[in-house]
């Protein structure tokens, strides 16, 4: 039995009852690829799936280099902390995950997620390409077995309310839903937020009973989970770029070096694809709210203080190596 056979057993019997089924199954007619397992918990339709997951399926597929990817989105294969155990385990071989989840099996790494830690998704792609990430990537690896193939920004963060939030004194007696993890938690205070934890599916029912004041999340966040319908201010704060590692277990180096460069050159092509996606998305959804008035849209956000208080807050709160994580993605930029 192939060992792609025997994981991918394994992989699915995590969750027996879901009925699961795989975008690529029969993508390959290679009857001998290794066929590696990616996993995922973004649903079609995100700039996740529809142009970055996607594209890397079908040109692994296309490549004729022995191996095939088989996905499973919409957490098929478990929640995010499950995923990331099973890609430890070689259960599952490529994962997409955001970056402060990953911070649960090394810290570091969640700083990608810290706000404003990068000035936007040229940034990101830029530090990505020099050596200063060099030390985080080859640190998260040799602490877990994991190999990052790539990372990919699914568009900033901004506030809404039912005031515009221009300032960070704006904030003040709100309270705002941010996700639960450290790096989230600790942004909220950098950036001078009451943070409440929601669930991400009680978003809009916290929001319409008034149990939070206002949330934060990218612009087709705020489209899919009809925020609007809730909420009368979109405040363009771009505090926080919602970042996605594409990563591999130690199947890595079982590939051959042309295997690598097929899977190395499909990530680098969707890293570009899902970024042009989501700008196109973006300001066709705020082309849309202008007209429609459903939400309105504050663009005169004073991003400059927020991100001020943001890196003193940061800098004087972080420490060890998600500090050095931190200052050297600081570095990049200057």
């Amino acid at each position: 039995m192939h060992r792609s056979t025997t994981m991918k057993i394994s992989a699915l019997a995590m969750v027996p009852a879901l009925g699961l089924t795989a975008c690529g199954e029969d993508a390959t007619d290679d009857p001998d690829a290794t066929v590696l397992t990616l996993a995922h918990s973004y649903n079609p339709g995100q700039p996740q799936v529809d142009c970055g997951i996607e594209l890397i399926e079908e040109q692994v597929n296309e490549a004729d280099a022995g191996i095939a990817i088989e996905t499973y989105g919409s957490s098929q294969l478990g929640g995010d902390a499950d995923r990331i155990a099973s890609v430890s385990s070689g259960d599952i071989d490529i994962d997409v995950q955001g970056a402060s989840a990953l911070g649960a099996v090394y810290e570091p790494v969640s700083v990608f997620d810290a706000a404003y830690a990068f000035d936007d998704e040229q940034h990101l792609a830029d530090f990505m390409a020099d050596e200063a990430s060099d030390p985080v990537i080859e640190d998260f690896a040799a602490e877990t077995g994991i190999h990052t193939l790539g990372a990919w920004s699914a568009g900033a963060r901004h506030f809404t309310a039912d005031a515009p939030i221009q300032e960070p004194a704006d904030l003040d007696g709100l309270r705002i839903r941010f996700p639960g993890s450290p790096q989230y938690l600790m942004n909220a205070q950098a950036l001078g937020a009451d943070a409440t934890e929601v669930a991400y599916e009680e978003i809009y029912l916290s929001l319409q009973q008034g149990a939070v004041d206002g949330q934060e999340n990218p612009i087709n966040i705020v489209e899919s989970e009809n925020i609007s319908e809730v909420q009368d201010y979109l405040s363009l704060s771009g505090h926080q770029l919602n970042t996605n590692l594409i990563i591999i277990g130690e199947v890595w180096d079982e590939l051959d070096s042309e295997q690598q460069e097929v899977l190395s050159t499909a990530v680098s092509d969707a890293v570009e694809e899902v970024t042009t996606c989501v700008a196109e998305e973006e300001q066709e959804t705020l082309d849309r709210w202008e007209t429609s008035g459903e939400i309105e849209v504050i663009d005169d956000v004073d991003v400059d203080t927020f991100r001020d208080q943001s890196h003193t807050y940061l800098g004087e709160n972080l420490d060890g190596e998600s500090l050095e994580v931190f200052e050297a993605i600081r570095g990049s930029a200057e």
